[in-house]
């Protein structure tokens, strides 16, 4: 059982995560980003305080392991997040702002070897540049014509998300990952609403709770920021932060599938077979285990 589940867990993340991007759709329009996310993590505050009473989890004992949950909350959701829905709402087109996302395996695996020691070997950047090619052939077509939102602060908003998360995975791998899951979580998100709760006093807090607010909220809070998040934590840990990171090539082609399903957009043979390409990419990357050295704790 065990096996089976180490096997499923980075497919069931890639499901998981992808769904985000339908959520926020769904979202998006009855609400302003930042207040969105300020209500969002607010929400999973109890439902993960609940939890880590209820299986009696371990809190850290050190005020240095509090700091270290904090930062990488501050980066792998407030600074991603909010770079990705602040560019959204002011108009950036999702496929390109999907692109400057794809970056963030590159950024990832370039850090991997100075700050954690991880030896990234020749076919793991050749599945990386093959899922990058993927990525490209998956979310073009979604771009078009219109480039009004392309302006500098969009740009330097997804550039930031991106740096945000690649950033986030190796700072959680170098000094989180030895916290226990729950309570290291849930301090991450006092962090990302540490982040996201000023910058939401600057928007004017007019919601209008539609029905489809109410689900994308409670879909993202219990499925993504609970769900695949706590997956997420648990792939840092068992694997290099490099080939976690690959696994994000998935999710804009996981997206494309869903949007093609639920709300019937175009799945063009182009998009198949970048998507044939980033399958092909993982397994590449997935091969052969990437080895590790140890570096001080």
């Amino acid at each position: 059982m065990r096996a089976f589940f180490d096997k499923a867990v980075p497919g069931i993340f890639v499901l998981l995560w992808s769904t985000g991007f339908i959520g926020s759709k769904l979202g998006a329009p009855h609400i302003e980003p930042f207040v969105f996310l300020t209500i969002r993590f607010a929400l999973v505050l109890p439902v993960m305080l609940a939890l880590a009473i209820v299986l009696r989890a371990h809190w850290p004992r050190r005020g240095s392991e509090w700091a270290h949950c904090f930062a990488a909350g501050v980066l792998i959701h407030g600074v991603y997040l909010g770079g990705i829905f602040y560019a959204i709402d002011n108009g950036m087109p999702a496929g390109i702002s999907a692109l400057f996302l794809g970056l963030q395996p590159l950024l990832t695996a370039l850090l991997a070897g100075p700050v954690l020691g991880e030896k990234v070997a020749p076919r793991h950047w050749l599945g990386l540049a093959v899922g990058a090619i993927g990525l490209l052939l998956v979310v073009g077509p979604r771009i078009g014509g219109d480039t009004s939102g392309l302006s500098m602060v969009n740009v330097l908003a997804c550039l930031a998300a991106a740096a945000g998360i690649a950033v986030g995975t190796i700072y959680q791998k170098r000094f989180v990952v030895g916290i226990d899951l729950i309570p290291g979580t849930l301090l991450q998100y006092f962090g990302a609403l540490a982040l996201v709760m000023p910058l939401s006093t600057l928007e004017d807090w007019q919601i209008a709770w539609t029905g489809e607010l109410i689900i994308a909220m409670t879909w993202l809070v219990l499925v993504l920021s609970i769900g695949a998040v706590l997956l997420l934590m648990v792939l840092i840990k068992r694997g290099s932060a490099s080939r976690v990171s690959s696994l994000f090539y998935l999710a804009p082609v996981a997206t494309a599938v869903e949007g093609y399903l639920l709300f019937g957009e175009t799945l063009s043979l182009v998009q198949v077979v970048g998507a044939a390409l980033v399958v092909g990419a993982l397994l590449i990357i997935r091969e052969r285990r990437i080895g590790t050295r140890r570096t001080p704790a």
